[in-house]
């Protein structure tokens, strides 16, 4: 199958979050597949000159949004097997950030017109076209225009992910057709139309041969006003074409045997070196050096829905254990604070680094001992599958794809990868805390077993590109 990945940002080009993972490993497990994949992604101020130099100019032409009729330029980079195609246009992406923009509308709107209408000028048809998230929610709006005026989109189907339904691409109504370039009939028919605005991902749901989501439980959550934000309705609508699959991540990148970014390597069946690099976290990151006390970590965007309303409620009780804690993130100025008091008021037992650092972050997942999770609301994570992969065990709330991913540890059978609580309750997320810092402090053995156990699942994407291939399929009939 020729298959057209349509998305924002993808790794290891330019990235601001897991969609960006998300595109960066599915297209190569497709491809691995023996499948003609192609990733087209805005060509960035961001993307370095290292990847700039790798690239090779294709085509220019001027595509049609609304009354405009924008330059389109068109690079391509071949990588593990896909090709990357970069759109090029200085107006809309030479910018300092990807996102965040006043006109996010119009650039978004001209990146979706660009990947339908390349197709056409580079010649080649796409038999699936796979849409990310809001960036892209127009592509399979576009696709009904053109799909009879572009012979090579003839029979072209679309899939149209939701990775995180919290951030949709709500404009006014006037946009409809002076940025958009739609006719009313979109907007008075109910497809775009939400409260009197343009809604683009409520229109991609709507108008997608297919409608996935970045895990099981996620798709049966969004049937629920508290996690759909409004599209609970729509989202019934479309029952019949909506399917939950888990994401993976990069194994091979997140390999704690060969990842330099450690003090020293380990694996599940020697696992030494994670006493190294638990020695190396606690003395870079300011904590006393106490090799038979667990570490606590959190890698997080600091914010409301990520559940730190139940961390720094819980501080004094999780600190009341005989564990240290460290927090690494940014984000609401309430939770930065409170984390620097706590680091002020138990000096070497909590640290708060208050940043984005991948490095420290690599450190953390080889050397912490737990791993804290508590979401709101999760449409999968991948953190507590790359803390799983350094023998970092997870404790995370059962929402989304930590419900999926997390099996929770029985210690009457050994099974179980983590652990997990139900409620979004500060004294249950104490107590399974408590738990586990009990499992670590009373019983080696099975403590070294539940570090094999989450070393071993399988979160490869391998699993979730079959499941991808079989939508495929059945929309294709290929």
């Amino acid at each position: 199958m020729n298959i057209l990945f349509a998305t924002s940002e993808c790794a290891p080009f330019i990235k601001t979050g897991g969609l960006a993972d998300v595109a960066g490993s599915l297209p190569k497990a497709l491809a691995k597949e023996g499948h003609d994949v192609r990733v087209i992604l805005p060509l960035y101020e961001g993307i370095g000159e290292d990847w700039r130099s790798q690239m090779t100019f294709l085509q220019c032409f001027h595509i049609t949004l609304a009354w405009r009729t924008p330059y389109c330029g068109v690079f391509e980079l071949k990588r593990d097997g896909v090709t990357y195609w970069f759109v090029d246009n200085e107006y809309y992406f030479k910018r300092s950030s990807i996102y965040g923009h006043y006109d996010d509308g119009e650039r978004f709107a001209y990146f979706s017109r660009a990947v339908v209408e390349s197709v056409g000028h580079l010649d080649w048809h796409p038999d699936v076209l796979h849409c990310n998230d809001w960036e892209t929610a127009l592509v399979p709006i576009y696709l009904l225009e053109e799909r009879h005026r572009i012979p090579q989109l003839y029979d072209t189907k679309s899939v149209f992910t939701i990775h995180n339904i919290e951030y949709q691409g709500r404009y006014g109504s006037q946009t409809l057709q002076d940025l958009f370039g739609l006719n009313a009939g979109y907007f008075n028919e109910h497809m775009l139309e939400y409260h009197g605005d343009v809604n683009l991902m409520k229109g991609a749901i709507y108008a997608a041969d297919y409608v996935t989501t970045v895990s099981p439980t996620y798709a049966e959550e969004l049937q629920y006003d508290f996690y759909a934000h409004g599209l609970a309705g729509v989202l019934a609508n479309n029952r019949h074409k909506l399917r939950g699959i888990l994401n993976g991540i990069d194994t091979e990148g997140y390999d704690p045997w060969r990842d330099k970014g450690l003090t020293k390597f380990f694996s599940a069946r020697q696992m030494q070196g994670k006493k190294n690099c638990k020695a190396a976290l606690q003395q870079m990151s300011g904590l006393r050096e106490a090799p038979d006390t667990p570490i606590v970590a959190c890698i997080s965007r600091l914010v409301k829905h990520k559940g730190f309303d139940l961390v720094t409620a819980a501080i004094h009780d999780i600190m009341a254990m005989d564990v240290q804690m460290i927090v690494l993130g940014t984000g609401d100025w309430n939770y930065e604070e409170s984390f620097r008091q706590a680091q002020a008021q138990y000096p070497g037992r909590f640290a708060a680094h208050m940043m984005y650092s991948p490095n420290l972050s690599t450190a953390i997942y080889g050397g912490a001992d737990l791993f804290l999770m508590p979401s709101i609301s999760e449409p999968c994570g991948l953190s507590q599958m790359i803390a799983m992969r350094y023998g970092t065990i997870p404790v995370v709330r059962e929402t989304g794809g930590l419900k999926d991913s997390v099996v929770p540890y029985n210690q009457f059978t050994g099974e179980g990868n983590g652990f997990s609580f139900a409620n979004i309750n500060v004294q249950e997320m104490t107590g399974v805390l408590g738990a586990a810092v009990g499992l670590y402090h009373t019983d080696k053995k099975a403590w070294k077993g539940l570090m094999k156990n989450a070393m071993t699942t399988d979160f490869s994407w391998g699993r979730s590109a079959g499941d991808y291939l079989e939508i495929y399929g059945w929309l294709t009939g290929k």
